[in-house]
C-alpha cells in the first residue's frame, strides 16, 4: 500500500479540548469535533458523575430487554422537542443510526439518492438496503432533478454539513423535490446539530425548517401497509433527521426524529437499535443537561463564527501565494486543500513539529488529488491560538517554493 495514504492512530493522553498531550507531546490542536468546546466542561463532568451514582455503570440489556430507563426516554422526548419533531429514536453511535435507519426506510425494489460526497456511513447503510442507490454530483440540485424524474425515488440521502468539505446541504430545495415525488428525505446532521440554527437545533433549524415541514404535495399519496408490518415506510415528502452526541453535544451516542408513526416503524424494524445493548443511563442523564447548555450558548456560537472568519481572512493571502484552496464553508470544519499526498504530509507534519496538530486527509477519504488539512475550530479555541496557526502555516509558505494555482473542481 502507499505509505502516503497509511492511517496512524495517535495516542492522546489528556481530555479534549483544544491543547492535548499526543504520542507524549503537548500539541494545539485543530482535529477534533468538539465545536462548543463541551467535552470537558465540568457541568457535563458532574452530570455524568451523578447518573452513574443515580443509575450505575451499564444499561446491562436492549432496550427491548430491560435496558431502556428513564433518562434514556426523557432524553428521546427532549431530543424530539428540541428539533421540532413528533418523536426521537436514541442509537449508541451515528453510524449505527444511519446503518439502522435506511435498511428500515428502503428495500431492494426501490430507489435511494445520495450525494456523492456523503458520510461512509451513509454508504454503507445504503449498499445495506439492497435498494438501487443513484449518486447524485455534490449539492448539483439540476442533476438531481434530471434523475429523480426519469426514475423516481423513496429516499433521498444527504449529509446537512459535509464533514470533509464543511458546505451546507439546501435542504429547503432537497425536501421539495423530495416531496414533489413523494419520497422522503434522510438528514445527516452530525455536524450542524449545536452549531447552527436557533439555540444550536440544526441545519434544519439553520433554514427554518422542521421535521414535519412539507408544501402541497403535486402528486396523490399512496399508502402502504408499512410501518408496522414490513421493512418500507410511506413516503409523504417529509424529513428525517439524524444527529450526533458526540461532536457539539460534547458527550456520545446519537438519535434519529421525525413523524411519530416512522419513529415508531423504526423502533420495530431498525435492527441496530433493536439488537444491540443501550448505552449506559448515565450518559443519557448528562445529555440532558448538554441540551441545557445547548440551549444558552448562543455566545460560544457567536465566539466560534468570528473565529471563523479569522482563519479565512488569514489563509486567504496564504492560498494566493501557494495555488493552495481553502474551500467555501461558513462551519467550523474549514478545508484548506494542498492537492498532492507528500506535501500535504508534509504541511501537516511541520506543523506538527511546530506543535500544532491540523491532520492531513487523503484518499480515499476525500477524492485523488484534493488531499487536504480539516481545520476544525472550537468555540474553546482562542484569537491567538487561531493567529498562531496562520502564522505557522505562513512561515511555510514563505520557505516553499512556488506554486501554480490548483484548478477548480
Amino acid at each position: 500500500m502507499n505509505p502516503d495514504l497509511l492511517r496512524h492512530r495517535r495516542i492522546t493522553g489528556s481530555p479534549c479540548g483544544t491543547t492535548l498531550l499526543i504520542d507524549g507531546r503537548k500539541v494545539l490542536s485543530f482535529a477534533s469535533n468538539d465545536y462548543l468546546g463541551l467535552a470537558a466542561d465540568s457541568r457535563l463532568i458532574e452530570a455524568l458523575a451523578e447518573g452513574a451514582r443515580q443509575w450505575g455503570a451499564g444499561s446491562g440489556a436492549s432496550h427491548f430487554l430491560g435496558g431502556h430507563f428513564q433518562p434514556h426516554q426523557k432524553l428521546e422526548e427532549r431530543l424530539a422537542a428540541f428539533v421540532g419533531a413528533e418523536r426521537a429514536l436514541l442509537f449508541s453511535t451515528g453510524y449505527l443510526a444511519n446503518l439502522g435507519v435506511i435498511p428500515a426506510l428502503v428495500g431492494r425494489h426501490e430507489t435511494i439518492f445520495a450525494d456523492r460526497l456523503n458520510h461512509a456511513s451513509l454508504i454503507d447503510a445504503v449498499r445495506l438496503s439492497g435498494a438501487k442507490s443513484r449518486r447524485y454530483p455534490h449539492l448539483d440540485l439540476s442533476a438531481l432533478s434530471t434523475l429523480v424524474t426519469a426514475h423516481p425515488p423513496t429516499l433521498i440521502v444527504t449529509d446537512a454539513v459535509f464533514s470533509m468539505e464543511g458546505d451546507i446541504a439546501p435542504l429547503p430545495e432537497l425536501l421539495a423535490l423530495a416531496n414533489q415525488h413523494n419520497a422522503y428525505l434522510l438528514v445527516d446532521d452530525a455536524h450542524g446539530f449545536g452549531v447552527l440554527g436557533k439555540q444550536g437545533r440544526g441545519t434544519l433549524a439553520h433554514f427554518n425548517l422542521t421535521t414535519h415541514d412539507r408544501w402541497p404535495l403535486v402528486n396523490n399519496e399512496t399508502t402502504r401497509q408499512a410501518v408496522m408490518g414490513c421493512s418500507t415506510l410511506t413516503p409523504h415528502g417529509k424529513c428525517l433527521l439524524m444527529g450526533t452526541l458526540g461532536k457539539a453535544a460534547g458527550i456520545s451516542g446519537a438519535f434519529v426524529a421525525g413523524d411519530a408513526s416512522v419513529i415508531e416503524g423504526l423502533i420495530q424494524n431498525a435492527r441496530t437499535a433493536i439488537y444491540t445493548t443501550a448505552a449506559p443511563p448515565h450518559l443519557a442523564h448528562a445529555l440532558l443537561t448538554s441540551l441545557d447548555i445547548l440551549e444558552e450558548s448562543d455566545d460560544r456560537r457567536a465566539h466560534l463564527r468570528h473565529l471563523i472568519q479569522q482563519l479565512r481572512a488569514g489563509l486567504a493571502p496564504i492560498c494566493k501565494r501557494t495555488g493552495w484552496k481553502l474551500l467555501p464553508s461558513e462551519t467550523p470544519i474549514q478545508p484548506l486543500v494542498i492537492g498532492g499526498n507528500q506535501e500535504t504530509l508534509t504541511v501537516a507534519n511541520t506543523l506538527l513539529e511546530q506543535g500544532i496538530w491540523a491532520p492531513a486527509i487523503r484518499p480515499p477519504t476525500v477524492p485523488n488529488g484534493q488531499a487536504r488539512l480539516r481545520i476544525s475550530l472550537s468555540a474553546a479555541h482562542r484569537e491567538e491560538e487561531v493567529a498562531r496557526l496562520v502564522n505557522a502555516l505562513t512561515t511555510y509558505a514563505d520557505k516553499a517554493p512556488d506554486q501554480s494555482p490548483m484548478p477548480d473542481r
